[in-house]
C-alpha cells in the first residue's frame, strides 16, 4: 500500500527531529567531558579488533570480581570505567586491573543522564569503529551459545549479517527467600544466590516517538508497581554496538539514535538473534544500596515516583512466589521466549 503524502511528510519530519536531537545529544556529551577525570588511562593498549566494555559505577566492589570474570570470559578486551564517587575502594580495585581504565567524578550521575553523558564521551573517543558493550555492574550478559561461543564469534557473525547492534531483555534474577539473608562474596556467581526468576509475566508495544520496542513486566512490575504497570522499569536494552562517533544513546541502553541501532527485536517470528542481560539487583547489599538511594536521589528522573519502591526494597522483601521459575541455562531462556537464536546457531 502507497504511503500517503501526510504520512510521509511527518515521517520526514520526525526522522529530521530525531536528526537534531542526536546532534544535541552529541553536543551535550562533548559539554560534560570535563566532569570526568582519568586516573589509570590504559588505553593505548587497545587494539583495532578489540572489544571494549563501558560502565559507570559506585560502590561495586563487591560486584566486580565475577563481572570483569564474566565479561573476560566473554571476551571483552578492555574495560573503560567511570567511578561516581565511591568509598569502598571501588577506584582503587579497578586502578589495579591490567586490562581496565578508570575516570572518576563527583558530579551528579542523574543531571549527567544517568551516567550516559560520561559514557558517551568515552564511546567518542575510543570505541569508534569497534564493538562496544555498554552495561551496568550488575547486569551479566548472555547469549544463545556464549558458554562455547563468545562475544569474538557473535560479533563477527554480525558484521557479516550486516547487523551493527544486538539487543537484551533484562532480566531480574531474585533468591527464594527474603533478600538480605541470603550470603554472598565478592567472586561468587550472583546466580548461585539468586536462582529465581519471573518466566512469563511480560509485554511489549511500540514506542511511538523513538519506534523501538519497549518491554515492561517481570518481577518488579509484580511486586512494585502492580498497582500502575505503566510506571514499571523499562526491560529492553541494546548494549552491544558497533560503535561510531555520530552514534548516541538516549535513556541508558534503552534507546539509541540512530533508530536503527535499537531495532534488535522480533519476539513473536524470533527471526533476530537476541540475548538477556542477568539483573543482579537484588544481592543481599541492596538494603544499604537502597536506603542510600533514598537519601541521594540519583537514579531516577523523578525520584519522588519512586520511594513506595524504595521504601518495600529496605524493608528486606521475599520476591519469590509459587510461579518463579529457577534458572538453569540459556537453552532454557530460548525455550521461554526471553531471548532468540535467530540465524545465529
Amino acid at each position: 500500500m502507497p504511503v500517503s503524502g501526510g504520512k510521509r511528510v511527518r515521517s520526514l519530519w520526525l526522522a529530521y527531529r530525531l536528526r537534531w536531537k542526536r546532534r544535541r545529544f552529541l553536543f551535550r556529551i562533548w559539554r560534560k567531558r570535563k566532569q570526568i577525570s582519568v586516573k589509570v588511562d590504559r588505553t593505548g593498549g587497545i587494539g583495532k579488533t578489540a572489544i571494549l566494555a563501558f560502565v559507570t559505577v559506585r560502590n561495586e566492589v563487591e560486584r566486580l570480581p565475577y563481572f570483569l570474570a564474566h565479561y573476560r570470559k566473554l571476551g571483552v578486551d578492555h574495560f573503560l570505567f567511570v567511578d561516581n564517587g565511591s568509598d569502598d575502594g571501588t577506584a582503587a580495585y579497578l586502578a589495579d586491573q591490567p586490562d581496565v581504565s578508570v575516570w572518576t567524578t563527583a558530579h551528579s550521575y542523574r543531571l549527567a543522564r544517568f551516567g550516559m553523558d560520561w559514557l558517551g564521551w568515552l564511546l567518542w573517543r575510543y570505541g569508534s569503529g569497534h564493538w562496544c558493550l555498554t552495561v551496568d555492574a550488575d547486569e551479566l550478559l548472555v547469549y544463545p551459545e556464549c558458554e562455547t561461543r563468545d562475544l569474538k564469534v557473535l560479533t563477527t557473525w554480525l558484521d557479516e549479517q550486516g547487523c551493527p547492534s544486538f539487543g537484551a531483555i533484562m532480566l531480574d534474577l531474585y533468591p527464594k527467600g527474603a533478600l538480605e539473608d541470603v550470603k554472598y562474596e565478592p567472586g561468587d556467581d550472583p546466580r548461585d544466590v539468586l536462582a529465581w526468576f519471573d518466566a512469563d509475566n511480560y509485554r511489549h508495544r511500540w514506542h511511538h516517538y523513538y519506534g523501538n520496542l519497549w518491554i515492561q513486566g517481570g518481577v518488579r512490575e509484580r511486586v512494585f508497581f502492580a498497582q500502575d504497570p505503566g510506571r514499571a522499569p523499562t526491560l529492553n536494552k541494546t548494549p552491544l554496538v558497533k560503535w561510531h562517533w555520530r552514534y548516541a544513546y538516549v535513556s541508558s541502553t534503552h534507546q539509541a539514535l540512530p533508530t536503527r541501532l535499537h531495532d534488535v527485536f522480533d519476539l513473536e517470528a524470533g527471526t533476530k538473534a537476541s540475548g538477556v542481560l542477568l539483573h543482579t539487583k537484588f544481592l543481599p547489599m541492596i538494603g544499604s544500596k537502597t536506603k542510600e538511594e533514598m537519601v541521594r536521589r540519583q537514579h531516577f528522573e523523578n525520584s519522588s515516583l519512586y520511594t513506595a519502591y524504595h521504601q518495600k526494597l529496605s524493608q528486606n522483601p521475599v520476591l519469590w512466589h509459587q510461579g518463579s521459575c529457577r534458572y538453569q541455562s540459556t537453552e532454557q531462556l530460548v525455550k521461554l521466549g526471553l531471548m532468540s537464536k535467530g540465524g545465529w546457531v
